[in-house]
Protein backbone atom coordinates (compact mmCIF):
# COMPACT_ATOMS: atom_id res chain seq x y z
CA UNK A 1 0.00 0.00 0.00
CA UNK A 2 1.53 3.52 -1.32
CA UNK A 3 -0.27 5.18 2.04
CA UNK A 4 1.36 3.60 4.57
CA UNK A 5 4.34 4.99 5.78
CA UNK A 6 6.99 2.04 7.14
CA UNK A 7 9.33 2.50 10.23
CA UNK A 8 12.78 2.00 9.35
CA UNK A 9 14.52 -1.67 9.98
CA UNK A 10 16.64 -1.25 13.25
CA UNK A 11 19.04 -3.58 11.88
CA UNK A 12 18.91 -2.52 8.04
CA UNK A 13 19.64 0.72 5.92
CA UNK A 14 17.48 1.86 3.37
CA UNK A 15 19.17 -0.20 0.90
CA UNK A 16 18.17 -2.87 2.05
CA UNK A 17 15.57 -3.48 4.54
CA UNK A 18 15.29 -7.20 4.16
CA UNK A 19 19.10 -7.99 4.23
CA UNK A 20 20.44 -10.28 7.36
CA UNK A 21 23.01 -8.86 9.35
CA UNK A 22 27.10 -9.62 8.91
CA UNK A 23 27.58 -13.15 10.30
CA UNK A 24 29.38 -15.90 9.58
CA UNK A 25 26.96 -19.12 9.77
CA UNK A 26 29.58 -21.60 8.71
CA UNK A 27 31.84 -20.68 11.01
CA UNK A 28 29.37 -20.83 14.06
CA UNK A 29 27.97 -23.85 12.81
CA UNK A 30 31.87 -25.75 13.14
CA UNK A 31 32.62 -24.01 15.99
CA UNK A 32 29.17 -25.29 18.36
CA UNK A 33 30.02 -29.09 16.43
CA UNK A 34 33.61 -29.08 18.16
CA UNK A 35 33.25 -27.36 21.38
CA UNK A 36 29.90 -30.06 22.27
CA UNK A 37 32.92 -32.70 22.42
CA UNK A 38 36.10 -31.13 23.16
CA UNK A 39 36.97 -28.74 26.23
CA UNK A 40 39.93 -27.91 25.59
CA UNK A 41 38.48 -26.55 22.18
CA UNK A 42 36.08 -24.71 23.98
CA UNK A 43 38.44 -22.89 26.28
CA UNK A 44 40.79 -21.54 23.09
CA UNK A 45 37.34 -20.51 21.80
CA UNK A 46 36.21 -18.61 24.75
CA UNK A 47 39.66 -16.46 25.32
CA UNK A 48 38.50 -15.43 21.63
CA UNK A 49 34.58 -14.68 21.54
CA UNK A 50 31.78 -13.99 23.67
CA UNK A 51 28.38 -15.15 23.69
CA UNK A 52 27.07 -12.01 22.44
CA UNK A 53 29.79 -12.38 19.31
CA UNK A 54 27.84 -15.70 17.99
CA UNK A 55 24.64 -14.62 15.73
CA UNK A 56 22.61 -17.37 15.62
CA UNK A 57 20.05 -17.87 18.39
CA UNK A 58 20.61 -21.81 18.18
CA UNK A 59 24.44 -22.12 18.49
CA UNK A 60 24.52 -19.40 20.85
CA UNK A 61 21.90 -22.00 23.05
CA UNK A 62 24.60 -24.62 22.67
CA UNK A 63 27.31 -21.97 23.39
CA UNK A 64 25.37 -21.27 26.74
CA UNK A 65 24.86 -24.98 27.48
CA UNK A 66 28.65 -25.56 27.14
CA UNK A 67 29.97 -22.69 28.88
CA UNK A 68 27.91 -24.04 32.05
CA UNK A 69 28.83 -27.76 32.01
CA UNK A 70 32.49 -26.65 31.48
CA UNK A 71 31.82 -24.47 34.19
CA UNK A 72 30.67 -27.21 36.57
CA UNK A 73 33.02 -29.77 35.01
CA UNK A 74 30.40 -31.69 33.56
CA UNK A 75 31.31 -34.52 30.51
CA UNK A 76 30.90 -32.94 27.29
CA UNK A 77 28.88 -34.80 23.99
CA UNK A 78 25.93 -33.72 21.87
CA UNK A 79 23.82 -36.53 23.84
CA UNK A 80 24.89 -34.80 27.31
CA UNK A 81 24.56 -30.93 25.72
CA UNK A 82 21.27 -31.83 24.45
CA UNK A 83 20.28 -33.49 27.99
CA UNK A 84 21.17 -30.10 29.68
CA UNK A 85 18.82 -27.59 27.32
CA UNK A 86 15.90 -29.91 27.91
CA UNK A 87 16.42 -29.36 31.57
CA UNK A 88 16.60 -25.57 30.88
CA UNK A 89 13.65 -26.03 28.82
CA UNK A 90 15.58 -24.30 25.59
CA UNK A 91 15.24 -27.52 23.08
CA UNK A 92 13.06 -25.17 21.32
CA UNK A 93 16.17 -23.16 20.29
CA UNK A 94 17.64 -25.95 18.85
CA UNK A 95 14.86 -26.64 16.52
CA UNK A 96 14.03 -29.93 19.52
CA UNK A 97 17.48 -31.13 19.48
CA UNK A 98 17.55 -31.39 15.51
CA UNK A 99 20.44 -28.83 15.13
CA UNK A 100 22.41 -30.54 18.19
CA UNK A 101 22.51 -33.45 16.13
CA UNK A 102 23.39 -32.08 12.78
CA UNK A 103 26.55 -30.18 14.35
CA UNK A 104 27.64 -32.78 16.62
CA UNK A 105 28.13 -35.70 14.88
CA UNK A 106 29.60 -33.83 11.62
CA UNK A 107 32.44 -31.73 13.24
CA UNK A 108 36.27 -30.55 12.82
CA UNK A 109 39.37 -31.28 14.64
CA UNK A 110 39.95 -29.58 17.91
CA UNK A 111 42.69 -27.29 16.96
CA UNK A 112 40.82 -25.78 14.18
CA UNK A 113 38.52 -24.12 16.35
CA UNK A 114 40.30 -21.26 17.21
CA UNK A 115 40.54 -20.27 13.42
CA UNK A 116 36.63 -20.28 13.44
CA UNK A 117 35.95 -18.40 16.30
CA UNK A 118 38.91 -15.83 15.09
CA UNK A 119 36.51 -15.33 12.33
CA UNK A 120 33.19 -14.82 13.95
CA UNK A 121 35.05 -12.51 16.63
CA UNK A 122 36.10 -10.45 12.87
CA UNK A 123 32.52 -10.73 11.57
CA UNK A 124 30.63 -10.03 15.06
CA UNK A 125 32.52 -6.10 14.93
CA UNK A 126 31.40 -5.24 11.64
CA UNK A 127 28.22 -6.59 12.57
CA UNK A 128 28.30 -3.71 15.29
CA UNK A 129 29.41 -1.04 13.00
CA UNK A 130 26.46 -2.01 10.80
CA UNK A 131 24.03 -1.72 13.34
CA UNK A 132 25.67 1.13 14.85
CA UNK A 133 25.23 2.88 11.61
CA UNK A 134 21.59 1.59 11.24
CA UNK A 135 20.92 3.38 14.37
CA UNK A 136 22.76 6.81 13.08
CA UNK A 137 20.37 6.37 9.85
CA UNK A 138 17.00 5.97 12.14
CA UNK A 139 17.87 8.20 14.52
CA UNK A 140 18.30 10.99 11.89
CA UNK A 141 14.96 9.79 10.17
CA UNK A 142 13.31 10.67 13.25
CA UNK A 143 14.93 14.46 13.43
CA UNK A 144 17.56 13.84 16.55
CA UNK A 145 19.97 16.74 16.45
CA UNK A 146 23.98 16.84 16.04
CA UNK A 147 24.50 16.42 19.51
CA UNK A 148 22.35 13.42 20.13
CA UNK A 149 23.98 11.79 16.90
CA UNK A 150 27.52 12.50 18.37
CA UNK A 151 26.68 11.08 21.59
CA UNK A 152 25.48 8.12 20.11
CA UNK A 153 29.06 7.55 18.37
CA UNK A 154 30.58 8.10 21.59
CA UNK A 155 28.90 5.63 23.40
CA UNK A 156 29.62 3.15 20.65
CA UNK A 157 33.14 3.89 20.45
CA UNK A 158 33.24 3.66 24.63
CA UNK A 159 31.78 0.34 24.38
CA UNK A 160 34.32 -1.25 21.61
CA UNK A 161 37.32 0.23 23.57
CA UNK A 162 36.16 -1.53 26.82
CA UNK A 163 35.38 -4.65 24.32
CA UNK A 164 39.14 -4.57 23.61
CA UNK A 165 40.28 -3.44 26.86
CA UNK A 166 38.51 -6.68 28.81
CA UNK A 167 37.74 -8.40 26.00
CA UNK A 168 39.34 -11.98 24.49
CA UNK A 169 42.54 -13.39 23.31
CA UNK A 170 45.96 -11.86 24.96
CA UNK A 171 44.00 -8.86 26.64
CA UNK A 172 41.72 -11.80 28.36
CA UNK A 173 44.90 -12.02 30.19
CA UNK A 174 47.02 -9.50 30.35
CA UNK A 175 44.09 -6.73 30.80
CA UNK A 176 44.62 -7.51 34.46
CA UNK A 177 48.01 -5.87 34.41
CA UNK A 178 48.71 -3.15 36.14
CA UNK A 179 50.39 0.39 34.52
CA UNK A 180 51.94 1.91 37.38
CA UNK A 181 52.51 4.94 35.61
CA UNK A 182 48.63 6.16 34.99
CA UNK A 183 47.74 3.63 38.31
CA UNK A 184 49.81 5.76 40.51
CA UNK A 185 48.44 9.66 38.58
CA UNK A 186 44.89 8.43 39.61
CA UNK A 187 43.39 9.88 42.81
CA UNK A 188 41.15 7.35 44.20
CA UNK A 189 40.71 9.53 47.12
CA UNK A 190 38.26 12.15 44.42
CA UNK A 191 36.17 9.50 42.84
CA UNK A 192 32.97 10.96 41.63
CA UNK A 193 30.23 8.84 43.89
CA UNK A 194 27.19 7.87 42.33
CA UNK A 195 24.19 10.06 43.06
CA UNK A 196 22.91 9.41 46.76
CA UNK A 197 26.45 8.87 47.67
CA UNK A 198 26.33 4.81 48.62
CA UNK A 199 28.82 3.75 46.06
CA UNK A 200 31.13 4.63 43.72
CA UNK A 201 31.25 3.37 39.56
CA UNK A 202 32.08 -0.41 39.64
CA UNK A 203 31.38 -1.01 43.28
CA UNK A 204 29.34 -3.37 44.31
CA UNK A 205 27.03 -3.08 47.68
CA UNK A 206 24.54 -4.95 49.22
CA UNK A 207 21.00 -3.38 51.11
CA UNK A 208 20.32 -5.82 53.81
CA UNK A 209 16.74 -5.16 56.16
CA UNK A 210 14.09 -7.06 57.49
CA UNK A 211 10.65 -7.51 55.05
CA UNK A 212 9.41 -4.84 56.62
CA UNK A 213 12.07 -1.94 56.19
CA UNK A 214 11.17 -0.66 52.93
CA UNK A 215 14.27 -1.80 50.90
CA UNK A 216 12.80 -2.04 47.34
CA UNK A 217 10.83 1.56 48.23
CA UNK A 218 14.44 3.35 49.29
CA UNK A 219 16.16 1.55 46.17
CA UNK A 220 14.04 1.77 43.70
CA UNK A 221 13.14 5.73 43.77
CA UNK A 222 17.32 5.62 44.45
CA UNK A 223 17.74 4.21 40.77
CA UNK A 224 14.54 6.30 39.58
CA UNK A 225 16.38 9.30 40.66
CA UNK A 226 19.81 8.11 38.93
CA UNK A 227 18.34 7.32 35.65
CA UNK A 228 16.75 10.29 35.07
CA UNK A 229 19.42 12.81 36.28
CA UNK A 230 17.48 13.76 39.93
CA UNK A 231 19.48 14.41 43.29
CA UNK A 232 19.08 11.62 46.16
CA UNK A 233 19.40 12.45 49.94
CA UNK A 234 20.65 16.31 49.39
CA UNK A 235 23.57 14.48 46.88
CA UNK A 236 23.77 17.42 43.67
CA UNK A 237 22.17 16.34 40.78
CA UNK A 238 23.86 14.30 37.79
CA UNK A 239 24.14 13.40 34.21
CA UNK A 240 21.33 10.37 33.53
CA UNK A 241 23.37 7.03 34.24
CA UNK A 242 21.75 3.85 32.71
CA UNK A 243 20.02 1.35 35.31
CA UNK A 244 18.89 -2.48 34.94
CA UNK A 245 16.84 -3.21 37.71
CA UNK A 246 16.13 -7.06 37.85
CA UNK A 247 12.77 -7.69 40.31
CA UNK A 248 12.11 -11.12 41.55
CA UNK A 249 10.38 -10.01 44.65
CA UNK A 250 8.00 -7.42 43.11
CA UNK A 251 4.49 -7.88 41.32
CA UNK A 252 3.63 -5.34 38.47
CA UNK A 253 0.78 -3.73 40.33
CA UNK A 254 3.20 -2.47 42.82
CA UNK A 255 5.63 -1.36 40.67
CA UNK A 256 3.39 0.90 39.07
CA UNK A 257 1.97 2.24 41.74
CA UNK A 258 5.54 2.88 43.96
CA UNK A 259 6.91 5.01 40.65
CA UNK A 260 3.80 6.88 40.45
CA UNK A 261 3.82 7.90 43.64
CA UNK A 262 8.01 8.77 43.49
CA UNK A 263 6.68 11.04 40.37
CA UNK A 264 7.76 8.28 37.06
CA UNK A 265 5.17 7.43 34.40
CA UNK A 266 5.00 7.49 30.81
CA UNK A 267 8.04 9.55 29.30
CA UNK A 268 9.33 10.63 32.90
CA UNK A 269 11.40 6.75 33.18
CA UNK A 270 14.87 7.99 31.83
CA UNK A 271 17.46 5.51 31.02
CA UNK A 272 15.93 2.81 34.25
CA UNK A 273 15.25 -0.33 32.00
CA UNK A 274 13.11 -2.96 34.56
CA UNK A 275 13.10 -6.44 34.23
CA UNK A 276 10.29 -8.15 36.03
CA UNK A 277 10.23 -11.79 36.86
CA UNK A 278 13.27 -12.35 33.93
CA UNK A 279 13.62 -16.09 33.04
CA UNK A 280 17.18 -16.24 33.61
CA UNK A 281 19.05 -19.20 34.96
CA UNK A 282 20.37 -18.76 38.41
CA UNK A 283 23.38 -16.68 38.74
CA UNK A 284 24.98 -18.87 40.85
CA UNK A 285 25.71 -20.69 37.19
CA UNK A 286 27.46 -19.93 34.60
CA UNK A 287 24.46 -19.92 32.48
CA UNK A 288 22.92 -17.56 34.47
CA UNK A 289 25.90 -14.96 34.89
CA UNK A 290 25.73 -15.28 31.34
CA UNK A 291 22.19 -14.23 30.70
CA UNK A 292 22.54 -11.88 33.28
CA UNK A 293 25.46 -10.10 31.41
CA UNK A 294 23.59 -10.47 27.75
CA UNK A 295 20.85 -8.26 29.73
CA UNK A 296 23.20 -5.64 30.69
CA UNK A 297 24.60 -5.22 27.50
CA UNK A 298 21.03 -4.92 25.48
CA UNK A 299 20.24 -1.93 28.65
CA UNK A 300 23.41 -0.82 27.88
CA UNK A 301 23.56 -0.65 31.92
CA UNK A 302 26.21 1.20 34.00
CA UNK A 303 24.21 -0.03 37.59
CA UNK A 304 22.11 -2.89 37.99
CA UNK A 305 20.49 -4.57 40.94
CA UNK A 306 19.06 -7.52 42.23
CA UNK A 307 16.27 -7.37 43.78
CA UNK A 308 16.09 -9.14 46.34
CA UNK A 309 19.44 -12.10 45.73
CA UNK A 310 18.34 -14.83 47.18
CA UNK A 311 15.60 -15.05 44.63
CA UNK A 312 18.22 -15.45 41.98
CA UNK A 313 20.59 -18.39 43.13
CA UNK A 314 19.90 -22.09 43.07
CA UNK A 315 22.26 -23.51 45.65
CA UNK A 316 21.53 -23.47 49.50
CA UNK A 317 21.66 -20.21 51.11
CA UNK A 318 23.65 -20.61 54.35
CA UNK A 319 26.45 -22.54 52.15
CA UNK A 320 29.09 -20.70 51.54
CA UNK A 321 29.82 -22.42 47.99
CA UNK A 322 27.02 -20.87 46.23
CA UNK A 323 27.80 -16.81 47.11
CA UNK A 324 31.35 -18.01 45.84
CA UNK A 325 29.92 -19.49 42.26
CA UNK A 326 27.74 -16.29 42.75
CA UNK A 327 30.26 -13.96 42.25
CA UNK A 328 32.65 -15.71 40.03
CA UNK A 329 30.13 -16.38 37.64
CA UNK A 330 28.00 -13.27 37.64
CA UNK A 331 29.91 -10.79 40.12
CA UNK A 332 33.30 -10.84 38.78
CA UNK A 333 32.27 -10.39 35.43
CA UNK A 334 30.23 -7.40 36.01
CA UNK A 335 33.00 -5.89 38.50
CA UNK A 336 36.04 -6.55 35.51
CA UNK A 337 33.64 -4.42 33.34
CA UNK A 338 33.62 -1.58 35.50
CA UNK A 339 29.74 -1.90 36.24
CA UNK A 340 28.58 -1.71 39.52
CA UNK A 341 25.83 -3.76 41.16
CA UNK A 342 23.59 -4.02 44.15
CA UNK A 343 21.70 -6.64 46.11
CA UNK A 344 19.06 -6.72 48.05
CA UNK A 345 18.70 -9.35 50.81
CA UNK A 346 16.90 -10.09 54.17
CA UNK A 347 18.20 -9.40 57.49
CA UNK A 348 18.93 -13.03 59.74
CA UNK A 349 16.61 -13.73 62.47
CA UNK A 350 19.32 -12.38 64.82
CA UNK A 351 19.13 -8.55 63.53
CA UNK A 352 22.41 -8.08 64.86
CA UNK A 353 24.23 -10.21 62.60
CA UNK A 354 23.34 -8.72 59.83
CA UNK A 355 21.90 -10.66 56.65
CA UNK A 356 20.56 -13.92 57.19
CA UNK A 357 22.70 -17.04 55.06
CA UNK A 358 26.56 -17.66 55.20
CA UNK A 359 29.48 -15.06 55.99
CA UNK A 360 30.27 -15.51 52.53
CA UNK A 361 27.83 -13.14 51.30
CA UNK A 362 29.36 -9.99 52.83
CA UNK A 363 33.19 -10.89 51.77
CA UNK A 364 33.16 -9.57 47.88
CA UNK A 365 30.90 -6.71 48.70
CA UNK A 366 32.64 -3.52 48.78
CA UNK A 367 29.90 -2.37 51.03
CA UNK A 368 27.15 -3.47 53.41
CA UNK A 369 24.00 -1.05 53.96
CA UNK A 370 21.50 -2.26 56.93
CA UNK A 371 18.29 -0.50 57.03
CA UNK A 372 15.89 -0.16 59.72
CA UNK A 373 12.48 1.29 60.70
CA UNK A 374 12.82 3.13 63.47
CA UNK A 375 8.92 3.74 63.75
CA UNK A 376 6.93 7.50 62.41
CA UNK A 377 8.35 6.63 58.75
CA UNK A 378 11.90 7.22 59.79
CA UNK A 379 14.58 4.92 58.52
CA UNK A 380 17.90 4.74 59.40
CA UNK A 381 20.91 3.22 57.20
CA UNK A 382 24.11 2.19 58.26
CA UNK A 383 27.32 1.15 56.53
CA UNK A 384 28.46 -1.75 58.49
CA UNK A 385 30.97 -2.90 56.79
CA UNK A 386 33.26 -1.29 53.68
CA UNK A 387 36.52 -1.78 52.02
CA UNK A 388 36.93 1.81 50.77
CA UNK A 389 35.96 3.60 53.72
CA UNK A 390 34.47 6.74 50.90
CA UNK A 391 31.95 8.42 51.24
CA UNK A 392 29.13 8.82 54.76
CA UNK A 393 28.81 5.86 57.01
CA UNK A 394 25.13 6.42 57.98
CA UNK A 395 22.07 8.53 56.58
CA UNK A 396 19.09 9.23 58.81
CA UNK A 397 16.16 9.94 56.44
CA UNK A 398 12.30 10.04 56.82
CA UNK A 399 9.90 8.41 54.32
CA UNK A 400 7.62 10.70 53.54
CA UNK A 401 4.16 9.94 51.11
CA UNK A 402 0.49 11.14 51.19
CA UNK A 403 -2.59 8.97 50.25
CA UNK A 404 -5.78 9.90 48.75
CA UNK A 405 -8.02 6.64 49.90
CA UNK A 406 -6.11 3.60 49.54
CA UNK A 407 -4.04 4.87 46.29
CA UNK A 408 -0.87 7.15 46.95
CA UNK A 409 -0.54 10.31 45.45
CA UNK A 410 1.16 10.71 42.02
CA UNK A 411 4.96 12.32 43.03
CA UNK A 412 4.10 12.89 46.61
CA UNK A 413 6.70 10.04 48.27
CA UNK A 414 10.03 10.07 48.52
CA UNK A 415 12.87 9.85 51.50
CA UNK A 416 14.81 13.22 52.52
CA UNK A 417 17.53 13.52 54.91
CA UNK A 418 16.81 14.53 58.25
CA UNK A 419 17.56 17.93 59.91
CA UNK A 420 20.03 17.65 63.16
CA UNK A 421 17.71 17.30 65.61
CA UNK A 422 15.32 15.29 64.24
CA UNK A 423 18.17 12.68 63.35
CA UNK A 424 19.64 12.85 66.76
CA UNK A 425 16.19 11.78 68.15
CA UNK A 426 16.03 9.11 65.29
CA UNK A 427 19.68 7.56 66.69
CA UNK A 428 18.42 4.47 68.55
CA UNK A 429 20.33 4.98 71.96
CA UNK A 430 21.25 8.21 71.71
CA UNK A 431 20.46 10.94 74.53
CA UNK A 432 18.10 12.45 72.44
CA UNK A 433 16.51 9.24 71.37
CA UNK A 434 15.82 8.42 75.06
CA UNK A 435 14.70 11.86 75.74
CA UNK A 436 11.94 11.17 72.83
CA UNK A 437 10.72 8.28 74.23
CA UNK A 438 10.71 9.11 77.82
CA UNK A 439 8.67 12.10 76.40
CA UNK A 440 6.40 9.23 74.13
CA UNK A 441 5.78 7.71 77.93
CA UNK A 442 4.16 11.10 79.33
CA UNK A 443 6.05 11.34 82.21
CA UNK A 444 6.47 14.68 83.34
CA UNK A 445 9.68 17.07 82.70
CA UNK A 446 10.85 16.75 86.76
CA UNK A 447 10.92 13.23 86.62
CA UNK A 448 13.35 12.08 88.37
CA UNK A 449 15.78 9.04 87.89
CA UNK A 450 14.17 6.04 89.95
CA UNK A 451 10.75 7.08 88.67
CA UNK A 452 11.97 7.45 84.96
CA UNK A 453 13.83 3.95 85.28
CA UNK A 454 11.04 2.50 86.41
CA UNK A 455 8.95 3.94 83.42
CA UNK A 456 11.45 2.44 80.66
CA UNK A 457 11.93 -0.81 82.44
CA UNK A 458 8.38 -0.86 82.04
CA UNK A 459 7.58 -0.07 78.14
CA UNK A 460 10.80 -2.67 77.60
CA UNK A 461 13.30 -0.13 76.56
CA UNK A 462 16.63 -0.33 77.16
CA UNK A 463 19.25 2.26 78.81
CA UNK A 464 22.25 2.51 80.74
CA UNK A 465 21.52 4.06 84.04
CA UNK A 466 24.45 7.16 82.66
CA UNK A 467 22.14 7.96 79.63
CA UNK A 468 18.92 7.89 81.56
CA UNK A 469 20.61 10.16 84.50
CA UNK A 470 22.16 12.78 81.89
CA UNK A 471 18.25 12.37 79.76
CA UNK A 472 16.72 12.98 83.18
CA UNK A 473 19.21 16.20 83.70
CA UNK A 474 18.32 17.55 80.51
CA UNK A 475 14.20 16.75 80.61
CA UNK A 476 14.75 18.90 84.34
CA UNK A 477 16.64 21.67 82.48
CA UNK A 478 13.54 22.47 80.33
CA UNK A 479 12.06 25.81 80.10
CA UNK A 480 8.52 23.69 80.30
CA UNK A 481 8.84 22.17 83.38
CA UNK A 482 6.45 19.36 84.17
CA UNK A 483 4.38 19.14 87.16
CA UNK A 484 1.88 17.35 89.26
CA UNK A 485 -0.77 19.97 87.07
CA UNK A 486 0.83 20.03 83.92
CA UNK A 487 0.67 16.24 83.78
CA UNK A 488 -1.93 14.90 85.96
CA UNK A 489 -2.94 11.68 84.04
CA UNK A 490 1.42 10.88 84.39
CA UNK A 491 0.16 10.90 88.31
CA UNK A 492 -1.99 7.64 89.11
CA UNK A 493 -1.17 7.16 92.22
CA UNK A 494 -1.67 10.95 93.41
CA UNK A 495 -4.03 13.15 93.31
CA UNK A 496 -3.64 17.35 93.85
CA UNK A 497 -4.21 17.64 97.67
CA UNK A 498 -3.73 13.71 98.60
CA UNK A 499 -0.55 12.25 100.08
CA UNK A 500 1.00 9.18 98.34
CA UNK A 501 0.84 6.08 100.47
CA UNK A 502 3.20 5.81 102.86
CA UNK A 503 3.80 9.77 103.18
CA UNK A 504 3.25 11.14 107.02
CA UNK A 505 1.10 14.03 107.02
CA UNK A 506 2.01 17.94 106.24
CA UNK A 507 5.53 16.73 104.50
CA UNK A 508 3.86 17.85 100.80
CA UNK A 509 6.05 20.24 99.20
CA UNK A 510 4.52 22.21 96.72
CA UNK A 511 5.91 22.45 92.45
CA UNK A 512 7.98 25.49 92.01
CA UNK A 513 8.58 25.98 88.18
CA UNK A 514 11.86 27.55 87.62
CA UNK A 515 13.30 29.78 85.14
CA UNK A 516 15.27 28.55 82.18
CA UNK A 517 18.30 29.36 83.59
CA UNK A 518 17.69 28.45 86.67
CA UNK A 519 19.61 24.71 87.81
CA UNK A 520 17.33 22.44 88.98
CA UNK A 521 20.20 20.14 90.89
CA UNK A 522 20.22 19.87 94.61
CA UNK A 523 22.66 23.00 95.80
CA UNK A 524 24.63 23.15 98.95
CA UNK A 525 23.27 26.93 99.02
CA UNK A 526 20.30 28.27 97.26
CA UNK A 527 20.19 30.70 94.94
CA UNK A 528 20.12 34.49 95.45
CA UNK A 529 18.28 36.09 96.40
CA UNK A 530 16.34 33.18 97.90
CA UNK A 531 12.47 32.30 97.84
CA UNK A 532 11.03 32.50 101.17
CA UNK A 533 11.09 29.19 103.12
CA UNK A 534 8.12 26.91 102.73
CA UNK A 535 6.57 25.64 106.20
CA UNK A 536 7.09 22.05 106.55
CA UNK A 537 5.18 19.70 108.98
CA UNK A 538 7.84 18.18 112.31
CA UNK A 539 5.52 15.02 111.63
CA UNK A 540 2.76 16.30 113.39
CA UNK A 541 0.87 17.26 110.68
CA UNK A 542 1.11 20.92 110.52
CA UNK A 543 0.35 21.69 106.89
CA UNK A 544 2.51 23.58 104.65
CA UNK A 545 1.83 26.97 104.14
CA UNK A 546 2.75 28.98 101.06
CA UNK A 547 5.27 31.82 100.97
CA UNK A 548 3.40 35.54 100.90
CA UNK A 549 3.72 36.21 97.54
CA UNK A 550 2.36 32.80 96.18
CA UNK A 551 -1.21 32.70 95.15
CA UNK A 552 -3.52 29.96 96.76
CA UNK A 553 -5.86 27.50 96.15
CA UNK A 554 -8.84 28.62 97.08
CA UNK A 555 -10.29 25.31 98.35
CA UNK A 556 -7.06 23.73 100.12
CA UNK A 557 -5.55 27.09 100.47
CA UNK A 558 -2.19 25.54 99.17
CA UNK A 559 0.15 27.40 96.40
CA UNK A 560 -1.28 27.72 92.49
CA UNK A 561 2.08 26.28 90.66
CA UNK A 562 2.62 25.55 86.83
CA UNK A 563 0.06 26.65 83.93
CA UNK A 564 -3.10 27.08 86.86
CA UNK A 565 -1.48 29.72 88.41
CA UNK A 566 0.13 31.59 85.00
CA UNK A 567 -3.38 31.48 83.14
CA UNK A 568 -5.46 33.03 86.29
CA UNK A 569 -6.84 29.98 88.21
CA UNK A 570 -7.76 29.99 92.03
CA UNK A 571 -8.11 26.49 92.56
CA UNK A 572 -6.13 23.18 91.56
CA UNK A 573 -7.45 21.08 88.92
CA UNK A 574 -8.66 18.56 91.75
CA UNK A 575 -9.95 21.41 93.71
CA UNK A 576 -12.74 22.29 91.02
CA UNK A 577 -16.33 22.40 92.07
CA UNK A 578 -17.83 21.04 89.12
CA UNK A 579 -14.28 18.65 87.66
CA UNK A 580 -12.93 17.99 91.25
CA UNK A 581 -13.12 17.68 94.63
CA UNK A 582 -10.28 17.98 97.01
CA UNK A 583 -10.75 15.06 100.28
CA UNK A 584 -10.76 16.85 103.86
CA UNK A 585 -7.27 17.97 105.27
CA UNK A 586 -6.52 15.42 108.20
CA UNK A 587 -6.61 15.78 111.79
CA UNK A 588 -4.08 15.14 114.16
CA UNK A 589 -5.00 14.66 117.83
CA UNK A 590 -3.94 17.98 119.08
CA UNK A 591 -7.00 19.54 116.46
CA UNK A 592 -9.09 17.26 118.05
CA UNK A 593 -8.60 18.25 121.26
Amino acid sequence: MDNVRRIPHPTADQDGLTRTAPHDAEAEDYVAGVIMNDRAAYLECARLITREDIYQPGVRAIWDAVSGMVAENKQLHPVTVRAELEKQKRLHEVDGGNLILRLGYETVPGVMAPAFADRIADVARIRRHDEHANKIKAKILTGATAEELDKLTDTHRQQEERRSTLGQGPSHLTSAFVDWDPFFATDFGQIQLLPGQLLAPGQQITVVGDGKAGKSLLVQEWLWRMATGQSFLGDRPQPQIPVLYVDAENGQQDIQERFLSYGGGPGRMGLLTYASFPPIRPLDTAGGGADLMAMVGEAEAQVVCLDTVSRFISGPENDADTWLALYRHTLLPLKRAGIASIRLDHMGKDGERGARGSSAKTQDVDHVWELRAQGGGTLVLKRTHTRTGIGPDQFVMVRQARKDGNRYLPGATRHVLMEYEQMQEAIEGSVPWLIARIDKLGLPNDAGNPRTIKALAAAGIKAGKDKIAEAVRERKNRDNLGSLETFPETFPEEVPGERSPGTPAGTEKPQVKHSPETSREPQETPPSPPSPPLGEGKGEGSPATGAPDEPLCTVCEKPLTGYRRDRGYDTHLGCEPESGSHPPEPHTPDDAA
